[in-house]
């Protein structure tokens, strides 16, 4: 006769519920996987099916009632650092987003603003159509496939433990952040630059013929430009996208990386004594 005992039972439901709460947290904050298109059905469904399949590959886990505080304080932390992985993607499609604001307010497009279910707000026609343009890269260069495997690599480089983590984790996804503006800026320059250029242009112009209506002829020309340099552009934008989406795989690989370093450090390691240089 097979007898189960609480403890059993509290660590089958442990040994899923915990690697299901970082898969889920990494799933609602990821591009592609939470997109609020996808059904939340489809999204709990994906996650049980990768939990069942990581969760027999999972370190051995704490012994600890999931319903007590400790269980608690481990779920929650699984769910920040699930959480923080997703969010390292997300800073990519952002800074796509951000360079199609850049260059719908460069271009006069501002005004051309449409509703964006994702971030329940209002983003310019040039930004969402290039955030379409990442979206199909970031699957045709199979980046979802390699964001769950870094996924599933995080378990063994940061295993689920009842210690309480530190802050270096966040600080790297913090850094990371910064990189919505640089990126933004670098995939809108070539049409700022054009656009400064043409302003120039239509500046002197305007200097040389002052009966010229600068209004009337400025906009037609600016929009103009700036659709024809998206155009131009489009190509070429492939290799910084594929850049991009290497850097925020190899950024979500990182955080719990640096993570487990910071936990596994001794904490009364020795200080070397700071060097003083000579003096001559």
């Amino acid at each position: 006769m097979i007898t189960l005992s609480t403890a059993d039972i509290n660590t089958w439901i442990a040994s899923l519920l915990w690697p299901l709460t970082r898969i889920l947290g990494l799933i609602s904050a990821a591009p592609v996987f939470g997109n609020r298109s996808v059904p939340t059905t489809v999204k709990m469904a994906l996650g049980v099916l990768l939990a069942m399949i990581i969760a027999p590959t999972v370190p051995a886990i704490p012994a600890a009632d999931p319903m007590s505080y400790a269980g608690l304080l481990i779920l929650a932390q699984e769910m920040l650092i699930g959480l923080a992985m997703g969010f390292t993607i997300r800073v990519v499609f952002a800074a796509v987003e951000m360079a199609g604001e850049i260059s719908s307010l460069t271009m006069g497009l501002g005004f051309a603003t449409f509703f964006d279910p994702n971030t329940q707000g209002r983003s310019s026609a040039i930004s969402q159509f290039l955030a379409l343009i990442a979206t199909l890269a970031f699957l045709s260069v199979n980046g979802h496939l390699v964001l769950l495997s870094a996924l599933a690599e995080s378990f063994s480089t940061l295993p689920v433990s009842g210690l309480p983590v530190s802050g270096g984790g966040f600080k790297h996804v913090a850094d990371w952040g910064a990189r919505i503006f640089s990126a933004g800026m670098q995939l809108a320059l070539p049409i700022v630059a054009a656009l400064l250029i043409t302003n120039v242009a239509l500046g002197i112009l305007t200097r040389a013929a002052p009966q010229l209506n600068l209004f009337g002829i400025g906009f037609p020309i600016t929009l103009g430009i700036g659709f024809l340099v998206i155009v131009m552009t489009l190509p070429y934008m492939g290799t910084p996208l594929q850049r991009l989406f290497l850097q925020g795989i190899e950024s979500a690989r990182q955080f719990p990386r640096s993570w487990a370093a910071r936990e596994t450090r001794p904490p009364s390691a020795p200080v070397a004594p700071p060097q003083v240089l000579p003096k001559f």
